[in-house]
């Protein structure tokens, strides 16, 4: 039996127009492709029909920037809409500033001519298969999986691709599902193969430019000290995240770099690029102050329905009993399981700029990719 927020996507052969601006030099790229789960859906979690499932279409979900829902699970706008490049000018004449999500096009409403976002929220780096084997394939919002958002890719030479971040909902599955650590350890192998044979799939498609992130720190997010509370002092460490769950993390990230350094000595061709976002997303748990939040505040949600940390599944955000502070910005955390905007520009200006990028992002090609104010 399929889990009640399964998702399709039927991903076909996505045509663009290589189109010619005087401002935009040959080598920069045509395209930006990405993948990935909530942390970068821009609006196709939305677009199936799951609007009666979640809070997300509708106020406070993009009170911030947007003034409106668009289906992103922050305040405004993500990570992949800081990350911006030299759009060729009949796209930004269509009113395209932003990767759009795969499903608008289906309405006829969009004109994808700069690349196009499959990220859906929910998704995993596994197979749904995975996940029913363990019995816990009802808690997964969505079967859209990795290897369903390639199910088709052509020509990818002239396009960026950003590979994540996924494999973080892989864990999140089994930890709240009441798996231990040691439990959910072995699967990391797992997926860290999926990823990489994702990867690899673009790169024999010809994809030549790929950022495959790593996974946060899930020991500083909310949900995480909510449900993992200790009250042995010894479980956190000197910025208030538990120690064991970063270590876990940690861990994710290290295999993953190792795989990714095999696909570079099989790929030579090919530019892999690490983006550590744990260490980006550290910058302000260990100095929040200097990015403008609140120690008292740092892992408390802005949207929530009370706790502790403001994080209560009871009154989640968006939901009866919930209410959303006053000052988004000032708040890393925005409903408990999603970053703030402010936290996503954080992370997204580290990638960029630097140093959480290995090889560094902005060398070469790179040159011309931004970060929006």
């Amino acid at each position: 039996m399929k889990s009640l927020f399964v998702l399709f996507i039927n991903i076909y052969l996505y045509s663009w127009k290589v189109l010619s601006s005087s401002s935009c030099k040959p080598e920069q790229y045509n395209d930006i492709f990405n993948f990935g789960n909530s942390l970068s859906d821009t609006g196709n979690f939305l677009l199936t029909g799951a609007f009666a499932y979640t809070p997300v279409g509708k106020l406070p979900y993009g009170l911030t920037f947007f003034r409106h829902p668009t289906g992103r699970f922050s305040d405004g706008r993500l990570m992949i809409d800081f990350i911006d490049y030299c759009l060729p000018d009949k796209a930004k004449a269509f009113g395209l500033p932003f990767l759009p999500p795969y499903l608008a096009q289906q309405g006829g409403s969009q004109i994808f001519d700069h690349g196009v976002n499959f990220a859906v929220a929910g998704a995993t780096a596994l197979d749904a298969e995975f996940f029913y084997r363990l019995n816990i394939g009802s808690s997964s919002w969505t079967n859209h999986s990795l290897v369903v958002q390639l199910e088709c890719r052509k020509h990818f030479k002239k396009s960026l691709f950003l590979v994540g971040e996924i494999g973080g909902n892989d864990y999140n599955y089994r930890f709240f599902a009441g798996a231990s650590i040691q439990q959910v350890e072995p699967s990391i192998p797992l997926v860290v193969e999926a990823i990489t044979r994702a990867t690899s799939a673009l790169i024999e498609e010809g994809a030549v430019e790929l950022v495959v992130p790593g996974n946060l720190p899930i020991g500083c997010i909310t949900v995480y000290l909510t449900f993992f509370q200790s009250p042995n002092k010894t479980d956190y460490d000197s910025n208030g995240c538990l120690k064991a769950f970063n270590a876990f993390s940690e861990l994710h990230n290290s295999r993953l770099k190792r795989a990714l350094e095999t696909l570079r000595q099989k790929y030579p061709h090919a530019k892999i690029i690490y983006a550590d976002y744990y260490g980006a997303a550290m910058q302000f748990f260990h100095s929040p102050l200097e990015y403008g939040f609140h120690k008292e505040t740092l892992f408390r949600a802005c949207c929530g329905g009370g706790g502790p940390y403001n994080f209560n599944l009871s009154a989640g955000c968006g939901f009866s009993g919930s209410t959303a502070c006053e000052d988004p910005s000032a708040y890393a955390n925005w409903d408990g399981i999603h970053l703030t905007e402010a936290a996503h520009r954080i992370i997204a200006k580290g990638l960029v700029y630097g140093p959480f990028t290995t090889p560094p992002l902005t060398s070469s090609s790179f040159k011309n990719i931004y970060v929006l104010n």
